[in-house]
């Protein structure tokens, strides 16, 4: 029995040396001939799954930006893209393009046409003073001026200037589109605009639409014909549809232009160009209270007019409501307080 178990001890020690001969260290190495296992990265670095085999692509692709730039592609509403000075190409217009912009108000008489070209530029101011126009309609001539004065709009004087005509800036707000496309191409090829006024009027006055009458006169020299109130101080809207008065006359079908009410412009309004607003059409000049106006593509983000008029800012109060009556000096007791309540 000791025999036995002598040897079933001496066959489990010889079938366990190998084992532990292998895990055993030898003479003159290091116990460990490998790197240690936090020397291996936990995970594959490079390259990433994503990205191709070793022997394709190189790593990083080369169109990807390099560490520290703008990262690809552009994050949604991230608020440096497009770049700060992105300036879009110049617009174009052909000039049967130009034709249809410029047709519905062609035949405006020369001060507002020319006040509603350079308001154009400015078309995103347009709806808010739109809005104050209909809430002011109730103002007109001075009081309209002192309620101007009063909110201290923060627009440009030439949007100032179309408040007293709410259904010009109506038509404007309604139709943001053209009016943006018609201030692009102003700022662009002001001459190009101007040549299509032009032509557009020469095709009413050959087919005798456009005439002088009680409203206003016409001044006719080919390829500068001038359109100005019959009295300077009084400016009248036409409307006219521009598909009938730019073409042969109907038989029996009578087409031509009305008028709206007569606007008062005096002088309060002279802060915001109503001072002299004309057209030099041979030189394809705009002149806001005698000053040329000089805004184009290239400068329309600094441009300033050489007659600006103080404005406010948008976070500046606004008067809730404007009487419509004019305030007198208080006058002895009786009779001032008599003749407010005939007035009222």
């Amino acid at each position: 029995m000791p025999n036995i178990l002598a040897a079933a001890v001496a066959i489990a020690a010889g079938i366990g040396a190998p084992v532990l001969a292998q895990n055993a260290p030898q003479q003159g190495y290091p116990a460990q001939q490998y790197p240690p296992p936090q020397q291996y990265p936990q995970q594959q670095q490079y390259p990433p799954p994503q990205y191709p085999q070793s022997g394709q692509q190189q790593y990083p692709p080369p169109q990807y930006p390099q560490s520290g730039q703008q990262q690809y592609p552009p994050q949604q509403g991230n608020p440096g893209y497009p770049p700060p000075n992105y300036n879009p190409p110049l617009p174009a217009f052909s000039p049967q393009q130009l034709d249809q912009l410029v047709s519905p108000v062609a035949l405006y008489p020369d001060p507002l046409l020319a006040q509603l070209l350079t308001a154009a530029t400015y078309y995103p101011q347009i709806p808010d003073a739109a809005g104050w126009a209909r809430e002011h309609s109730y103002l007109t001539g001075e009081a309209l001026a002192r309620a101007i004065q009063q909110d201290a709009l923060p627009w440009d004087p030439s949007v100032i200037s179309l408040l007293p005509f709410p259904q010009v800036l109506d038509q404007m707000s309604g139709n943001m589109g053209w009016t943006q496309e018609l201030g692009n191409a102003v700022l662009a090829n002001r001459a190009a605009v101007m040549d299509a006024v032009q032509r557009q009027r020469q095709i009413a006055y050959n087919y005798r639409y456009l005439q002088s009458n009680q409203y206003d006169r016409v001044i006719y020299a080919p390829g500068a014909i001038e359109i100005v109130p019959a009295n300077p101080g009084l400016v009248y809207v036409p409307y006219y549809n521009p598909y009938l008065v730019y073409a042969p006359p109907r038989p029996g079908f009578f087409a031509g232009i009305t008028f709206g009410p007569g606007i008062t412009i005096g002088a309060a309004f002279a802060p915001w160009g109503w001072g002299t607003a004309r057209f030099g059409w041979r030189d394809h000049a705009i002149f806001v209270n005698n000053h040329p106006w000089e805004r184009t593509w290239v400068n329309r983000n600094v441009y300033a007019h050489p007659y600006i008029a103080p404005r406010g800012r948008m976070d500046m109060p606004r008067m809730e409501h404007h009487e419509l009556r004019e305030y007198r000096p208080a006058a002895p007791r009786g009779e001032g307080r008599r003749d407010d309540r005939e007035r009222r």
